[in-house]
């Protein structure tokens, strides 16, 4: 009976693998927008999309950012300056896009721009460290979205929201987890509202990838200066080491687990703009699909308990 049911698995999944392997067709005539392009993911899948011919918009945050896309793509490529939380920003790529695509639409939009920090336990921050975050994380991905969701149901095109793991489950004080979070419910009521459009709406939960999101330098740069500003009766409570415990723990373990293959996620990101059998999720990452995402499904006393065994704790802990 074991060997019978492993054999239907094992067929099952060759049927997935061959059904997700048709693309869609006449990639030329087809434009993607790309949020975050300077660096990282964004600027990797702008270039692989160029390369397998389709009509490329990349929104860039700085001028550096544009003109090495410009050096480093076909003369298909558009860039444009973007500001996720411009709205006139937002409003003057969007006008620039709907001349360029005309009456073809838009294929796809992928909601990839996001940042990291600051990132600390939450009572050493305020609610302005909040905002910031969500407002590039969360609500850039809904009013870009919107600004062009018009030409994407013309197009009966895609929406690829960039979320992470942590959307899943929250380990991090800070605005990230709650930011993806946020994603994750932005992405499934979307992409019910759309399904009788023919609009499909994926979901990409990248796990830990070396990336500026993850640069260990920045990340302990951000948390000295935060401590720096906590006042002295929390830092008791914290312990006058606890800076030196977070260093080392980056350096023993957060360096480790870091995957340097971000093509894992830019081949997810472009399954889903150009697949024609495409999944509703990607977690891209061994730690995303064997750890993080069962550990997600675990009862809370379990995740909870995980979590706090690994983590930097306060020295007044009674863990």
């Amino acid at each position: 009976m074991f060997l019978y049911m492993f054999g239907l698995i094992v067929l099952l999944y060759v049927y997935r693998w061959f059904r997700e392997l048709e693309r869609v067709p006449n990639k030329t005539e087809k434009f993607v927008y790309i949020t975050g392009c300077d660096t990282g993911f964004g600027n990797l899948l702008a270039r692989h999309l160029d390369v397998k011919g389709f009509r490329v918009i990349a929104g860039c945050y700085t001028e550096k950012g544009e003109d090495e896309l410009k050096k480093n793509c076909s003369d298909k490529l558009t860039t444009l300056h973007l500001d996720v939380t411009d709205n006139d920003s937002i409003n003057k790529a969007s006008d620039t896009i709907k001349n360029l695509v005309g009456q073809r639409g838009l294929w796809a939009v992928v909601n990839n721009a996001g940042v990291s920090i600051p990132t600390a336990p939450n009572d050493w921050l305020v609610i302005e460290d909040f905002k910031h975050m969500i407002d590039v994380n969360l609500i850039g991905v809904i009013a870009v979205t919107l600004s062009v969701l018009p030409l994407i149901k013309k197009a009966k095109g895609r929406v690829v929201n960039v979320a992470s793991i942590f959307g899943r489950i929250s380990t991090l004080g800070g605005a990230y987890c709650i930011s993806k979070y946020g994603v994750e419910a932005f992405n499934d009521s979307l992409r019910r509202n759309m399904a009788p459009f023919g609009v499909k709406v994926l979901c990409i939960e990248p796990g830990f990838f070396k990336t500026s999101v993850t640069d260990s330098v920045i990340i302990q740069s951000n948390i000295e200066k935060l401590w720096t500003k906590v006042p002295q009766d929390v830092k008791d409570e914290y312990g006058s080491d606890f800076i030196d415990r977070i260093k080392q723990m980056m350096e023993e373990k957060f360096e480790k687990i870091l995957d340097t293959d971000l093509m894992k996620v830019v081949n997810c990101m472009e399954h889903a703009v150009a697949a024609v059998h495409t999944r509703t999720r990607y977690s891209p990452g061994w730690d995303a699909k064997f750890f993080w995402l069962p550990l997600s499904y675990m009862p809370t006393f379990i995740s909870d308990a995980f979590v706090l065994k690994t983590a930097v704790n306060p020295k007044v802990s009674v863990l």
